[in-house]
């Protein structure tokens, strides 16, 4: 009877740790947060610059950002922001106000162009170091398997050391 309790214990402590390695999702930011939480915390600050028209932010969205093994990383290496190039939303950072002075439709924001340094691209994700400083900002759809290298160079500080060439000829991925 004592058996079957301690094989009904590992049982449940087995799957309840699959469940929620299947439910880990992102602790997304807004864009001040993340800023204010990095202030406090030091923490390097992801963000997705995406539209609601991109079809390829959708799949960022749904395939990449939704596994389970990215979103446990980047909610552990990173502050996360999803920055809509096109809000309408007045943003504030380093003394400066960011707006959206477009007239027409799909007019991009400020500070969404000042981030891609005018290389408008949907999805990009931009990566800044503890001291707030743009690192860079990487354009595309990223699978898990894609973005794994870059989220570990960056997340774990291997760009402080070598560079993102030698990192990727020695790299061997964990994700999936």
């Amino acid at each position: 009877m004592r058996f079957i309790s301690v094989v009904t214990v590992i049982l449940a402590s087995v799957f309840a740790l699959g469940a929620n390695e299947q439910s880990e999702k992102i602790k997304w930011h807004s864009f001040e947060e993340a800023v204010e939480l990095s202030r406090e915390n030091p923490r390097k600050i992801l963000i997705d610059i995406y539209t609601d028209w991109c079809g390829f932010c959708k799949r960022m969205d749904a395939e990449t950002f939704s596994d389970p093994q990215v979103a446990r990383f980047i909610n552990k290496h990173f502050y996360p922001v999803k920055l809509n190039s096109e809000t309408r939303d007045t943003i504030e950072f380093q003394g400066h106000v960011f707006i959206n002075e477009g007239e027409g439709r799909r007019s991009p924001h400020q500070l969404s162009v000042a981030l891609l340094q005018g290389q408008m691209s949907y999805p990009s994700i931009v990566y800044i170091n503890e001291d707030l400083e743009l690192l860079t900002a990487v354009p595309g759809f990223r699978t898990p398997e894609q973005i794994e290298p870059l989220l570990r160079f960056i997340g774990e500080d291997h760009y402080l050391q070598q560079s993102w060439e030698n990192y990727q000829q020695n790299f061997a991925g964990s994700f999936r």
